[in-house]
């Protein structure tokens, strides 16, 4: 392949993206998608921080997690509410400040669990974190395989009323 074939098939998998960003199907996935994460993060955060509300002094993976999660849990509620207003307009919010949110979220719960594991044991938090590193590689490879796969462009004629080509 030529440089000048991969810049064009490039373009055109950018041009496939964001069609499919705009398709109501794959929004509505979004939005149930990010209640499951904000949901299940902030459950735990709060089940994890519930032991440290009665020790004193913390040591410092025990505060590492408590700030972690003072910053997330917030954050993650806010979100969740977003949600449900993104469920009934039937479409996500394109603001930057709410990206911002999700990655600061999302990032400061994943520190909070690694610091608690750590806390229970080194072993433990470093195979949290080795873990959790996998597990988004895992994704993001599943994802990519399934939504940007030859078929990419004719998986979104549903939506619109149309059968997808064979």
């Amino acid at each position: 392949m030529d440089e000048e074939t991969a810049v064009e098939a490039a373009m055109r998998l950018k041009s496939d993206a964001e069609d499919a960003k705009s398709d109501p199907a794959v929004q509505e996935e979004w939005i149930r998608q990010s209640n499951l994460i904000y949901g299940g993060l902030g459950a735990a955060g709060l089940v994890v921080v519930q032991p440290f509300l009665t020790t004193s002094p913390l040591d410092l993976t025990a505060t590492i997690c408590v700030v972690a999660f003072a910053v997330s849990i917030p954050l993650l509620a806010a979100l969740l509410v977003l949600n449900r207003q993104e469920a009934f307009r039937r479409q996500v919010t394109k603001s930057r400040l709410v990206s911002v949110a999700k990655a600061i979220a999302e990032g400061s719960a994943f520190v909070g669990m690694t610091a608690a594991f750590w806390h229970i044991s080194q072993i433990a938090g470093i195979t949290f974190l080795a873990t959790g590193v996998f597990a988004l590689g895992v994704h993001s490879a599943g994802y990519t395989k399934l939504e940007y796969d030859g078929n990419f462009r004719s998986r979104f004629h549903r939506s619109i009323g149309k059968p997808p080509a064979e």
